[in-house]
């Protein structure tokens, strides 16, 4: 896809209530590094922050504005985990790998809570839980599991019945659920240039509106291309696009879905309403195969988020939008009538296996893609993960080994089996 193609950031409530980004200019000379990272998003940056601090030369070159992508655009929530519990992980991957990557998913979260208060960035930020609604009988069993699982890792859990559910929740839809209380919520973009500014202040040399457009080894080297023609010299690079990844690389745009979630943010709530929402400052997404996810930002403004269709919506068609919001009035009866200020969507990078996938198609280039709605955590993680191993070629720091790029299977049908797919969900997941 074109990148004048993508949904603008500019619409969404967190480019009108971000931090301001650091000073910053595209590429306009030939210039060397260690490393280069092609994406200014939360993997690309934390790769970038933890490499300098490391004493290793980075550039990061991005194709329009930091956290222009997912990080800049996605509900905020910061959620531990993979889709998978640990039972399952360690069921999948054996009792030695499956604990690691247990570990690694358990960490997410504390990777993001524990930077921005390490580099004092300026990202509202609450950190009182998460909590996982569950809409059928047969979620609040998988509820009942996941704090079992979790709980059985050391995790606090709490299992809640369905009154505690909607106290806490502020509707009365849901049978049960059960509270994760490492998750927690931020201003993601304001984050993602919070990563920026720790970076640069370790030295990182960003430059934004500096697409890449070519990837090629000579002399033992990497040359990385910008669109206006000049490059980077570099040992290795790590590409880290994610849901707004192009034809850089061969096959790597098709072995990824990237489907839009769309998200509505009211104006600010009355005090009364706002009580009852939320009250103690969790964030939720429930258990639907087509997922809910809601939260209050830190400017008392209610956020709903969701699937919605496989196009880019027309920011001026307030219609496409129109799911959520009806969404907002049944779950939420008492915000039926706040008006919706902000309307917007983003890419979420979702693999074939729900997991997230490293590849190193050739000598000293390391990709991350694969997301799965929870990237805030992981992807900050992963480029802690990504730079120790970059630095000391150690494979174990690595969650999961670098696979073979498989792309999904009859891509250029996507939009039709996906929206098949969500259809049939919308008439078997569970209504509101």
């Amino acid at each position: 896809m074109p990148q004048e193609d993508f949904f603008p950031l500019t619409p969404s409530l967190w480019a009108a209530t971000a931090a301001p980004a650091p000073d910053t200019a595209p590429l306009d000379g030939d210039a060397q590094a260690d490393v280069v990272i092609v994406g200014a998003g939360y993997c690309g940056l934390s790769t970038a922050l933890h490499l300098a601090e490391r004493g290793v030369r980075v550039v990061v070159l991005e194709a329009r504005d930091i956290g222009f992508g997912g990080s800049g655009r996605n509900g905020g929530q910061v959620i531990p985990g993979f889709k998978y519990d640990p039972s399952e992980m360690i069921a999948m991957f054996g009792a030695e790998k499956g604990q690691r990557l247990v570990d690694f998913a358990g960490s997410t979260a504390d990777a993001v809570f524990d930077l921005i208060d390490k580099h004092r960035m300026d990202v509202p930020h609450v950190r009182r839980g998460w909590i996982q609604g569950s809409h059928t009988s047969d979620a609040l069993k998988l509820a009942e599991r996941r704090a079992r699982d979790w709980g059985a890792q050391g995790v606090a859990t709490q299992l809640l019945d369905r009154a505690e559910t909607a106290r806490l929740l502020g509707t009365d839809k849901y049978f049960g659920g059960w509270v994760d209380p490492r998750g927690g919520g931020v201003q993601p973009l304001s984050y993602a240039r919070g990563l920026a500014r720790a970076a640069i202040a370790a030295g990182v040399v960003i430059h934004t509106a500096s697409p890449v457009t070519q990837l090629a080894q000579a002399g033992g080297k990497w040359h990385v291309t910008t669109k206006q023609g000049a490059k980077v010299v570099a040992e290795r690079v790590v590409l880290a696009t994610n849901g707004y990844t192009d034809d850089l690389w061969p096959q790597l745009r098709k072995s990824i879905i990237n489907a839009n979630s769309f998200q509505v943010a009211t104006e600010p709530l009355p005090e009364s309403v706002r009580r009852s929402i939320l009250p103690e400052g969790h964030v939720s997404s429930d258990a639907r195969n087509l997922l809910l996810y809601y939260r209050i930002d830190h400017t008392g403004r209610l956020l709903m988020g969701g699937r919605g269709t496989f196009r880019e919506p027309d920011p001026a068609q307030p219609g496409d939008w129109s799911h959520l919001e009806n969404v907002v009035a049944k779950l939420f009866p008492q915000a039926a009538g706040v008006p919706i200020a902000y309307r917007w969507c983003g890419h979420v990078a979702i693999t074939r296996d729900y997991m997230p996938h490293l590849h190193e198609p050739a000598p000293g280039l390391l990709i991350d893609i694969g997301c799965q709605g929870r990237g805030v955590g992981l992807q900050t993680r992963m480029g802690q993960a990504l730079a120790e191993y970059i630095a000391t070629g150690n494979r174990q720091a690595l969650p999961v080994a670098p696979s073979t790029i498989k792309p999904f299977p009859l891509y250029g049908l996507r939009r039709l089996y996906v929206s098949a797919v969500i259809g049939w969900y919308r008439m078997t997941d569970g209504g509101v």
